[in-house]
């Protein structure tokens, strides 16, 4: 981890100093993770596209405010957080999803099987999509995203026990929004 936020230093001195292949470099990096988060507070595949976008511009733009003592990681994945709201309060707050999910990784490659966990996902996602921005973004951070606690506490700008009752409460409004998927 230390060495990852080492690199993405050195590629932030780099941009700073007006080098464009060090940018490519940390979008390249990061525009994975960035869309993934973008996609699942948005819930929608062209959304998350643009607000991508808009994340690698701002962070461009406001590279030279980046304080290097907190995780460059932390700090692109805020800058998405925050586009993501804004993106919702600017549409529609519920959209369906239309894109596949990666299903085609799965090592099990029934039909049957592929078309059960394809359900099951999408219900998870229509679920995520009618709860409030808040509760998305957490358990998106946590569970999409694999952020650990502290590493939501920094890019929410939280204190890691309200991340933590954040999470459950999330969890619960979850839970019961899927409670007929329970096994009884």
């Amino acid at each position: 981890m230390q060495k990852d936020q080492d690199l993405d230093l050195a590629l932030v001195q780099r941009c700073k100093a007006g080098d464009r292949e060090a940018f490519r470099e940390l979008v390249e990096r990061y525009q994975r993770p960035v869309y993934n988060a973008a996609y699942r507070v948005s819930g929608n595949a062209d959304d998350a596209r643009d607000i991508a976008q808009i994340v690698f511009l701002k962070t461009l733009e406001h590279l030279h405010g980046y304080d290097s003592q907190y995780k460059f990681f932390s700090w692109i994945y805020r800058i998405t957080v925050n586009e993501a709201i804004n993106w919702l309060h600017r549409t529609r707050p519920q959209e369906s999803l239309d894109e596949d999910s990666d299903l085609e990784s799965q090592e099990d490659s029934r039909p049957d099987w592929q078309f059960a966990q394809r359900e099951l996902a999408d219900r998870i996602q229509q679920a995520l999509t009618t709860m409030k921005a808040n509760d998305r973004i957490v358990l998106t951070l946590r569970h999409f995203s694999d952020c650990s606690y502290g590493e939501i506490a920094e890019i929410l700008a939280l204190d890691e026990k309200t991340v933590k009752s954040r999470l459950f409460s999330a969890r619960q409004r979850l839970a019961g929004l899927l409670q007929d998927l329970r096994v009884r």
